[in-house]
């Protein structure tokens, strides 16, 4: 039977613990990490299911309302993501956010792939040929 040890466990008991639970924690994060791009969706995926495309703002959108919540979730992680760099960018340059999204709009939009989504200057999707 087990008995709980009558001496107080020392800093260096405590560190030994830790190097040991180590390995067995770092092998779990990295089987998530390597686990997770089977599941997540991917912007290369959802460009092409016709569910996201590149926005002439610099950002991406919603093609199809009835695209998935992954969907949406990717498109808001991303372009919270671009939002950061086009501020370190127009900080940096002292120019306003703005133009610096309009600028990387024209760039993602001349970067798309045809027959993936993109948005015109009048707000409206279209497939680009």
């Amino acid at each position: 039977m087990w008995k709980p040890s009558s001496r107080t466990r020392t800093s260096s008991d405590r560190l030994r613990l830790r190097r040991r639970r180590l390995p067995a924690v770092l092998g779990g994060a990295l089987l998530l990490g390597l686990a997770a791009p089977a599941w997540a969706l991917t912007l290369a995926e959802a460009k092409a299911k016709g569910w996201v495309g590149e926005r002439i703002d610099g950002y991406l959108g919603l093609v199809d309302s009835k695209a998935p919540p992954e969907a949406r979730a990717l498109v808001e992680e991303i372009n919270a993501k671009r939002r950061k760099a086009y501020e370190a960018i127009a900080r940096k340059n002292g120019v306003s956010v703005e133009a610096v999204a309009a600028i990387a709009g024209e760039k993602a939009i001349a970067k798309t792939p045809r027959g993936q989504y993109v948005m015109g200057a009048d707000g409206k999707w279209r497939r680009k040929k």
